[in-house]
């Protein structure tokens, strides 16, 4: 009787592993779709995910509030004429610069130098009769000794030459009086500034404090912002500034920058001069003052712009980068710290404000810890992930709009 074993042939080594590849291929291609072979499924399970972090570090943050404002000129003159009469002569450009004392227009001075010299003459009258008084009272004395004149007429005579002083007193204010009518016939610029349009041309009778203005005189270097904050925003920074989140430089006014209605920056920094004490009971608001030089006329008065205002500096600032945070179903903003032992925390953040493309958080987060700025959609609260280091970006100041753009945005 013949063994079976006997007729089944040596399989070789190499041979064997073909047919064991080709039953796991086979083994692998019967499998349903979306079916993941255990072996594989337990070798991705035991592979962390890889994530990029950030070690968060304390620091000094200069905190903005962004506002919008419209510009003020710095002084504004109307010019009007003191006396009444007929223009002669405009002397100055429309548009152009001016100088105080510049002189703007002619009025006729004939009438008035008339005046002048009436009141010179009468003058002249007053100051022959007190020589005569004078002479009249000195004569009276001398006559009073000898019983030739009575007290009586001395009397008369020195009240005759105190008239007569008096006369003269009142004939030099009338002088003065019409010699500065006369100087009112020059029409001069009171402030420094660029001139508007003329109302009146060469010819045209004006009259003494008449309503209509002959031009406006405006100074536009430097320049007022008049900016609106909402009284609450005030009292945000005025508790942070009281709880030792912010310092404020007490040694000088807070600094300020402008974007124009173009998008453009201004160039030029300005300083805040005050604020209001009375909150505008329709806006809720607060008017902020701020000065800016304008050296090249760029900002004109009505402007409207956009001011970013310093409040102070965060001294223990801690800034999370935009990226690493997301949102609660609560609406919270959360993100995850990678621990010492290398596991994921979820975390929920108190931010305070953007500052560029970081969150200035208060609470959630410590100095020192590690933040998940990529990869965070691959992982959950608990799991161990492979950390890579990255760095840190320089942070930019941001105003309370980008904000508000980046809460919309789901921050």
């Amino acid at each position: 009787m013949t063994n079976d074993n006997s007729l089944i042939k040596p399989v070789s080594f190499a041979r064997r592993q073909k047919l064991l590849g080709a039953l796991a291929v086979s083994a692998f291609l019967a499998a349903p779709p979306g079916a993941v072979p255990t072996a594989y499924a337990q070798q991705a399970a035991q592979t962390p995910p890889a994530v990029t972090v950030l070690t968060i570090r304390q620091q000094a943050v200069p905190v903005y509030s962004e506002m919008p404002g419209r510009t003020t000129a710095y002084e504004t003159a109307e010019v009007r004429p003191q006396i009444g009469g007929l223009i002669q002569e405009r002397m100055f450009v429309e548009g152009e610069e001016v100088k105080a004392g510049q002189q703007l227009y002619q009025i006729d001075p004939a009438p008035y130098q008339t005046s002048l010299n009436s009141a010179e003459a009468a003058l002249a009258r007053a100051r022959a009769a007190v020589t005569l008084a004078q002479a009249n009272a000195d004569r009276a004395r001398a006559l009073v000794r000898t019983s030739a004149v009575s007290q009586r007429d001395l009397d008369t005579a020195e009240a005759a030459l105190r008239q007569a002083q008096a006369d003269v007193t009142s004939a030099e204010s009338s002088v003065e009086a019409a010699r500065i009518n006369l100087n009112y016939t020059r029409v001069l610029s009171p402030i420094d500034g660029r001139t508007g349009r003329s109302s009146v041309t060469a010819g045209a009778l004006v009259t003494a404090n008449q309503t209509a203005a002959l031009l406006t005189i405006t100074r536009l270097d430097p320049i007022y912002v008049d900016l609106t904050q909402p009284s609450a925003r005030l009292l945000q920074r005025q508790r942070a500034i009281d709880t030792g989140l912010l310092r404020r430089d007490v040694g000088g006014q807070a600094s300020a920058r402008i974007i124009l209605e173009d998008g453009s920056e201004y160039p030029h920094a300005g300083r805040l001069q005050f604020s209001e004490v009375i909150v505008d009971q329709n806006t809720g608001s607060v008017t902020l003052r701020a000065l800016f030089p304008n050296p090249d006329g760029t900002l004109m008065p009505g402007m409207f712009v956009r001011a970013r205002v310093e409040e102070g500096i965060a001294d223990r600032g801690l800034l999370v980068p935009q990226q690493a945070v997301s949102r609660t179903p609560r609406g919270e903003p959360s993100a995850f710290v990678v621990n010492a032992e290398g596991v994921a925390e979820a975390r929920i953040l108190r931010t305070e404000r953007a500052m560029g493309t970081d969150w200035l958080v208060t609470d959630g987060i410590r100095a020192g810890e590690r933040v998940i700025v990529e990869g965070g959609q691959r992982v959950r609260s608990g799991a161990r992930v492979s950390a890579t280091e990255a760095t840190a970006a320089a942070p930019e100041p941001q105003t309370d709009a980008a904000q508000a753009a980046s809460q919309r945005t789901g921050g």
